[in-house]
């Protein structure tokens, strides 16, 4: 697995030839809160269930609230095959640092 920082994940999804895939792992009212525009959301609980709607091919960034889920979530992914990234810092820290209009719960 491996981590990358809000700053960083701002520039990948600003670069037109980056492909990769959003997932957000957090509970539905926390996604209803605020998420990145694009991402799957499948909360951390249903993912041994729901790995059919992940792609395989693609870099999947891995998101929750701090990263402390969305870590435990790309470990998992990486025993599954999946090319793993972990957002350090979760939403909470996208919405600091790239988008400072985002709700912060």
């Amino acid at each position: 697995m491996q981590s990358v920082g809000a700053r960083q994940l701002k520039i990948w999804l600003d670069t037109p030839d980056v492909q990769l895939q959003l997932l957000d792992v957090r509970e539905a009212w926390e996604y209803e809160v605020c998420h990145l525009e694009g991402a799957l959301h499948i909360p951390m609980g249903q993912i041994t269930t729901q790995l059919h709607q992940l792609d395989r091919g693609l870099p999947t960034v891995v998101v929750c609230h701090h990263g402390v889920r969305s870590a435990q979530v790309a470990m998992f992914l990486d025993r599954q095959g999946f090319q793993t990234i972990n957002l350090h810092g979760g939403i909470d820290a996208w919405a600091r640092e790239v988008d400072t209009g985002m709700t912060l719960y």
